[in-house]
Parts: structure tokens; C-alpha cells; sequence
């Protein structure tokens, strides 16, 4: 998770008043300055970043988001320091600041890792896979899914580590297929983290959960996600950052996300 700085609202913020600025001074300001006077220093700013902030609120409100994921709750598919760039589009057009839906593209699927608010403090910034629509029956029991009735199916493929605060704990590595989506899990024995769930997803709502099974806070720990919370859905990695070894991981950068 992650405590958003409200970015929207602070670019729409300097779009509206550097474009004021520029309104005003067009119809205005310019007409009574002489000709060889200096701009005030608010113009000139307001000239230079209009256009730069503009794009950079239409292209993060509308088409792409970065974000960086500061926890492991979807390793292994995501790691801690991973910067993610997320599909604005892919759930709908919003209005930013107000996020209102606008114009409706797609919804949540199952398998999809998606962006989006916390249903208990909005101002949180979550990112965890869909694993279940509205009106889907989800059944947890003893670390498998079943979804309406089938079983996510796990396969094995191996040990490794899950790092926390620096203390490394061994994990069993298995993929799973998700309805059809396959990837890979985390599941570590001696902790059972929801261990039994039996729930019908309710209109307009989706359960969510992370890919480190007995290691993430979500659906399973406070509820499930109105759709109304939802940002967009991640779809590659484009800088990751091992804080631990003060370096760039080379070989995730550009790995697409699914």
C-alpha cells in the first residue's frame, strides 16, 4: 500500500490558474503593458508550464499512471520497489480529482492486477489480483481457491525466499491458473491467513487478494472493493528498484505484467 499525494488534484490546481494566468493576460494584461516591457515572472511561468502540465494531467488521468509498489504482498509477480505503469483506460474514463466515470471501456476480470483505492481510507493506494467479480462464489480452504465451483489448480515448481525487514523466509513457490490466467504464488506454511473463506462477491463489489498468499492485507482481512475504487490495471514494470542492494534490477525493466 501506499499514502497517495494527491497529484491529480494539485496538476489540475496549476493547470487551471497557469491557464487563467494566460486567459487573462491575452485578453487583458498584454493590451495595457508597452511594448518593450518585461512579462512578470507569473506569466512567464504560467507560458512555459501551461502546455508541459497540461499533457502530463490528460496522459496520468486518462492513459497512464506510474506507481511504485512498496510492499511484497504480490510476490512473486511484483516486488517491493517495482515502479508499475498502470492502464488508466482500462476500467473507464475519469474525471480526475472528482473521479467520475465518464465514458465505461471494460471491467475488473478475474487475473487482472489492478490499482486501486483503499475501501477504508480512500487516500491509500492499493494494488493486489482480482480474484473474484460480482456474483461470483469464492471458496478459500486450506491455501486453494475455488471459483463458482472450480478449483484454481497449484503446481509446484520450487523453494524461495520471502525477504522481510531484512530477514529472509522460506516460501513455496507454485503456479497457479486462475481460471485460465497462470502465475506464479507464494504459500508458506505454519500461517494461515484466511484460511477458510466462503463468500458470494456482491453487486458492484470484487474480492481481492495478493499473489504472496499468507503475507498480504486484503479481501480476506477487510472486505471487498466497490468498483467505484478502481484506478486501472497494471500491465508491465518499467524501473525496479532493490532497495536492500542500493541497485537497478536490470532484468525486470520492461517485463510485462499478467
Amino acid at each position: 500500500m501506499s499514502i497517495a499525494i494527491d497529484v491529480p488534484l494539485i496538476l489540475t490546481l496549476l493547470v487551471v490558474v497557469f491557464g487563467l494566468v494566460m486567459l487573462l493576460d491575452i485578453l487583458f494584461w498584454a493590451k495595457q503593458r508597452p511594448k518593450d516591457a518585461k512579462q512578470p515572472l507569473l506569466i512567464d511561468y504560467s507560458r512555459a508550464f501551461f502546455i508541459p502540465l497540461l499533457l502530463v494531467l490528460i496522459i496520468r488521468s486518462f492513459i497512464i499512471q506510474p506507481y511504485r509498489v512498496p510492499t511484497g504482498s504480490l510476490e512473486p509477480t511484483i516486488l517491493p520497489g517495482d515502479f508499475i505503469a498502470v492502464n488508466q483506460f482500462a476500467y473507464g474514463l475519469k474525471l480526475p480529482v472528482i473521479n467520475t466515470k465518464i465514458y465505461a471501456i471494460g471491467k475488473p476480470k478475474i487475473g487482472d492486477i489492478a490499482l486501486f483505492r483503499y475501501p477504508k481510507n480512500p487516500k491509500v493506494i492499493y494494488v493486489k489480483r482480482v480474484i473474484g467479480t460480482p456474483g461470483d462464489h469464492i471458496v478459500y480452504d486450506n491455501k486453494v481457491l475455488t471459483i463458482n465451483g472450480k478449483k484454481a489448480s497449484q503446481t509446484p515448481v520450487g523453494i524461495d525466499l520471502d525477504n522481510e525487514a531484512h530477514i529472509s523466509v522460506p516460501v513455496q513457490v507454485a503456479v497457479e491458473n486462475l481460471l485460465g490466467v497462470e502465475h506464479q504464488i507464494f504459500v508458506r506454511s505454519g500461517i494461515h491467513l484466511g484460511q477458510y473463506i466462503d463468500i458470494v462477491v456482491p453487486p458492484g463489489n470484487y474480492f481481492m487478494m495478493g499473489d504472496n498468499r499468507d503475507d498480504s492485507d486484503d479481501s480476506r482481512v477487510w472486505g471487498f472493493v466497490p468498483e467505484a475504487n478502481f484506478i486501472g490495471k497494471v500491465f508491465a514494470i518499467w524501473l525496479s528498484w532493490d532497495s536492500e542492494n542500493n541497485n537497478v534490477r536490470w532484468n525486470r525493466v520492461g517485463q510485462m505484467i499478467h
